[in-house]
């Protein structure tokens, strides 16, 4: 209303997982798109009918593209450590000189040997909504070194993903059969290669990876009075991109994901209110 831009329209205006998810061409129902940056974003179209989900995840607006086009809406799951576990480990615990430097790190390594990793440093995001929890690092030996801490962050962040995903399949009742990656994460080509085995789907990373971007840009130029593209499914381009297949079988993989699930257990209800008595008597509190 003031300024430079002053009388200019607004052609398009998303936010930025509604965004990524058009610059996933996620524009039918079940198709679903997961960002990695500091935190994860997972948002699954479920069409013009919002679904209220019953197992932890936010029904939003996904998308209306056109005056006279209905409202899509989306289930959506955050994770609030993907990226940031990473710099953790390199501002806090100086166990890599750069991000980019856990890739190979963790590769070395191949495994985490028995080590699992819940970066709940603020609590626990969907589908726990758990602000209690805290970080919990187990499944430590005397053969554990920072090899096996980089893949176990690693796939920490997978396991979280996964966790979001089985919540849309209860809600939705139809299975994803592939998922759409974006983000800087995604650059990290084992990271991806751990989601697939994890999620037991193919992990699709389009070769441009700032969706977000695309999807703003996408909504902007379709806009009646702009018409510099359409965004009919039949006439949305090819898009060139990197499939990653699961390596892993079901059964190694759902033993590790079990073994998640008892680590998130061992991390839940750590900060409380309860009190202990210290060493003078007094009365202090836990949280």
């Amino acid at each position: 209303k003031s300024g430079s831009l002053a009388g200019v329209p607004i052609s398009g205006c998303l936010g930025d997982q509604s965004a990524a998810l058009v610059g996933q061409m996620c524009f039918e129902e079940g198709q679903a798109k997961n960002t990695y940056g500091t935190g994860c974003f997972l948002l699954r179209n479920t069409g013009t009918k919002p679904v209220m989900s019953d197992h932890g995840l936010l029904t939003t607006v996904a998308y209306k593209l056109g005056r006279d086009k209905p409202a899509c809406y989306a289930l959506e799951g955050s994770v609030a450590i993907a990226g940031a576990v990473v710099r953790w480990l390199k501002d806090n615990m100086c166990i890599v000189k750069s991000s980019s430097e856990i890739e190979q790190l963790a590769a070395e390594a191949g495994t985490s040997y028995g080590c699992y990793f819940v970066p709940a440093f603020s609590g626990l995001y969907a589908p726990y909504w758990e602000p209690s929890a805290r970080g919990i690092i187990c499944g430590l030996t005397q053969f554990t070194n920072r090899k096996h801490l980089a893949f176990a962050a690693l796939e920490a962040v997978c396991f979280q993903t996964r966790e979001i995903l089985d919540a849309m399949n209860q809600d939705c009742c139809i299975p994803l059969s592939v998922l759409g990656v974006d983000g800087g994460m995604t650059g990290n080509r084992l990271l991806m290669q751990l989601q697939a085995d994890i999620l037991c789907i193919p992990v699709v990373r389009p070769t441009m990876s700032e969706t977000t971007a695309l999807g703003a840009a996408m909504a902007a130029g379709a806009a009646q009075g702009v018409d510099v593209w359409h965004l009919n499914p039949d006439q949305l381009p090819h898009v060139t991109s990197e499939k990653y297949e699961p390596k892993i079988n079901t059964e190694e993989s759902e033993f590790r994901f079990a073994r998640w699930k008892k680590a998130v257990q061992k991390a839940m209800n750590w900060e409380t209110t309860e009190t202990s008595s210290t060493s003078n008597g007094q009365q202090q509190g836990l949280n």
